[in-house]
């Protein structure tokens, strides 16, 4: 009797949970989705000539989709189709950088040759700020995905592989199995677009370093002509 009630019990015990299986809290980046998402909605209502090209329906459907999969993907499948399903999680990022590249461009475009936008200090603050921060989501988002594989692969790695935070480069202050989640790479692209630099943490392949200068770069721009501009507005 006794064996037959410790049997189920080791069973119901050796079931990885679904944090377990996708290594990490799925609502952090959802939100950060929702976010851009309430964004993007409100900068095509609100702010003029925005939206990617003449497709406005096309960037909110894609982060839609991104936000179902987070919230009703089963992770156990993410984990066994993680072939397919991490390379669309990808591009459908890289979408959302994509979109806040444009946008950069097209305000940048507005401050050389001139429009309504540049001339009402108030309007500009506002759709630079929401540019900075599509920015800074969109970039946290493209780290936490390509970093070691994803977050479901993190879990399973001993050693990171394309950025070192400082809980991995001195194990002793972190607690044990510590591994980076979608918040510490939220703290990474925020300080990347607020100095233009790393932090605490260190880029270690080809492919981080370059995605945080296209990061920096964008930041830089946004910092250097669109606020600049808009002080100047103001006097």
């Amino acid at each position: 009797m006794d064996s037959s009630h410790a049997e189920p019990g080791r069973a119901a015990d050796s079931t990885p949970s679904d944090h377990q299986i996708f290594g990490e809290s799925r609502w952090p980046p959802a939100i950060a989705v929702f976010i851009f998402l309430l964004m993007d909605v409100a900068g095509s209502i609100w702010l003029p000539r925005s939206g990617i090209l003449t497709f406005p329906w096309l960037l909110p459907t894609v982060e839609t989709v991104i936000l179902i999969v987070l919230l009703f993907g089963h992770p156990g499948g993410l984990v066994k189709q993680r072939r397919l399903l991490r390379p669309i999680a990808i591009v459908l990022v890289l979408a959302m950088v994509a979109s806040a590249l444009w946008a950069t461009i097209r305000l940048t475009n507005d401050l050389i040759w001139g429009s309504k936008l540049t001339n009402e200090p108030a309007l500009l603050l506002a759709s630079g700020g929401l540019v900075w921060l599509g920015n800074v989501l969109s970039f946290a988002l493209l780290f936490w995905l390509l970093d070691s594989g994803g977050p479901a692969q993190r879990a399973r790695r001993e050693r990171p592989a394309d950025f070192a935070f400082t809980q991995q480069l001195t194990p002793e202050v972190a607690p044990a199995g510590w591994r980076p989640a979608f918040l510490d790479y939220l703290h990474l692209a925020f300080t990347n677009s607020t100095a233009f630099s790393p932090t605490d943490v260190m880029p270690l392949s080809l492919r981080a370093k370059y995605a945080m200068v296209v990061q920096s770069t964008v930041a830089l721009a946004l910092f250097g002509l669109i606020v600049a501009r808009a002080v100047n507005a103001f006097h």
